[in-house]
């Protein structure tokens, strides 16, 4: 184990500086292929979040980053932008070691943080009111306005992807922004933040503040200057925040995962889809709010599908993120990886077959890390509990059906609504099982996708609210109506 002394320190950072704590007060966070330490984190407190809404509120009202007509905010979202996409390399290598995920898809998560900002930056000086026709002599027009500090409680499964893609809208619109990381995955967060004065960021505009959720995430959100909440994470803790923000009525958007159903028709064509199914569940090490993580394949051509998605999911590669050639990392962390481990027992348990992995490794290389097979998990009844709930990790159950009818009821049965794919070569097929589907996003012969340009978000118990799109800016603004009267007497009738 290296020495603590011989780690990089990563602090608090508010108002526009990088604040270090005592040893006392700081975690070793561990990179998941060998469960040995990267880097020592300041742990917030509840003192500290309070402090940090206290700094943002003040840039709120004296930095004047709300106050211009956009361009300003517009100038520096694009800088941060071009200094991050000048530093991508060593931000994909850093997400790396503390998430786990291979190289090469931290490469693709740091690009599209640089993309987003790129696509919010251009809609930062194109927040506008309109006029209002009404009776009288009157001039009625509306005003769009920030909302003053923002939250953002952000997951660990892509730490700087998943924040960004709410804290960039929220500054764009004008607000300050109080960022808090996962506690497991905190180091690109607060990389950026060292990069956001660079490029032209006010101090105290973007603040970021790692620590413990049910201390410091629960103190951010219950704080008085908190005027919206963003959270990506499990619903447990969703209700809790939308419990707190309740109280206040507060805005919030909340993502809180998904089952999401692969449909597989028998005009698909299955090389493509088989393709897209194992990169829709072991991309991440099927750690992702939208893994289609239920596959229902019809009868005809159950056989040679899943031919094929055992024989890829049996030839990834696993091993440590940072190697080129790994195509599936380690989950997260010890934890994580009992937990998965526990789904696919109560699989097998109640009757599944499984058909590929199931287990961890036998390499020795593999043994520190928090490795676990892509596994395959044929027929598990429907009321087990990994098929019923988020399991979060390389696991794909496996269904077949015989009518479209069934497919969609079987697909819709979930309590979760956030994305479903379709494979069909046929049109009508594709737009009328799309229109069926229970989720808020629908990919059609490829999974997963999405665009910053796109809308994301979910339906039912997967959440609250749209991140993404074109409209996203103005969701974290409030409409302000205003009337003039612009004199003269009444006329009179007669």
């Amino acid at each position: 184990m290296a020495a603590t002394s011989s780690l990089a320190r990563f602090g608090l950072f508010l108002d526009g500086e990088e604040q270090f704590v005592g040893a006392d007060r700081e975690t070793e966070v561990l990179d998941p292929a060998t469960n040995t330490p990267i880097a020592r984190v300041a742990r917030a407190t509840a003192e500290d979040a309070r402090h940090a809404m206290e700094v943002a509120e003040r840039a709120f009202h004296n930095a004047g980053w709300a106050d211009d007509d956009g361009t300003q905010r517009a100038r520096a979202l694009r800088a941060l932008a071009r200094e991050l996409a000048a530093n991508a390399e060593a931000f994909a290598r850093l997400e790396t070691l503390n998430m786990g995920k291979p190289i090469r898809e931290a490469r693709v998560d740091i690009g599209y943080v640089v993309r987003t900002l790129e696509y919010v930056s251009g809609l930062a000086d194109k927040i506008e009111g309109a006029t209002i026709p009404v009776p009288g002599p009157r001039f009625d027009y509306t005003v769009r306005e920030p909302l003053g500090v923002t939250v953002h409680i952000a997951p660990w499964n892509y730490p700087l992807l998943l924040a960004m893609r709410s804290v960039a809208p929220a500054l764009a619109a004008g607000n300050t922004v109080v960022l808090k990381p996962a506690t497991w995955t905190p180091l690109t967060a607060i990389a950026l933040a060292r990069l956001s004065q660079k490029a032209g960021l006010h101090a105290g505009v973007l603040n970021v503040v790692p620590g413990d959720g049910r201390t410091v995430g629960e103190a951010l959100v219950a704080d008085p200057r908190c005027r919206s909440v963003s959270f990506t994470g499990s619903g447990p803790v969703g209700a809790r925040i939308a419990e707190i923000a309740g109280r206040r009525s507060i805005p919030m958007t909340l993502e809180l995962g998904g089952k999401s159903p692969a449909i597989v028709f028998p005009d698909a064509d299955l090389e493509r889809a088989a393709r897209g199914i194992v990169y829709g569940i072991f991309g991440n090490a099927g750690q992702m709010c939208w893994a289609a993580s239920r596959l229902f394949v019809h009868s005809s051509v159950r056989e040679p599908l899943l031919e094929k998605v055992a024989a890829l999911a049996r030839a990834l590669r696993l091993g440590p993120g940072v190697d080129e050639g790994t195509e599936m990392g380690p989950l997260v962390t010890r934890e994580h990886l009992a937990t998965v481990l526990g789904y696919v027992e109560a699989a097998r348990a109640d009757g599944g077959k499984v058909m590929v992995g199931g287990t961890r490794p036998t390499a020795p290389a593999l043994a520190p890390g928090n490795y676990l097979l892509p596994t395959v998990v044929v027929d598990p009844p429907p009321e087990s509990k990994a098929v019923r709930e988020e399991i979060f990790g390389p696991v794909l159950a496996v269904f077949e059906f015989t009518d479209p009818d069934e497919a969609v009821r079987r697909a819709n049965d979930t309590r979760y609504g956030l994305f479903a794919s379709v494979w069909t070569r046929d049109l009508a097929t594709a737009h009328g099982v799309a229109r069926r589907l229970e989720a808020g996003m629908v990919a059609v012969n490829e999974a997963p996708i999405t665009f910053p340009q796109t809308p994301f978000g979910g339906v039912k118990e997967s959440g609250l609210g749209v991140e993404q799109g074109r409209f996203v800016v103005e969701s974290y603004t409030r409409i302000k109506n205003v009337t003039i009267h612009l004199g003269g007497s009444k006329k009179r009738s007669g």
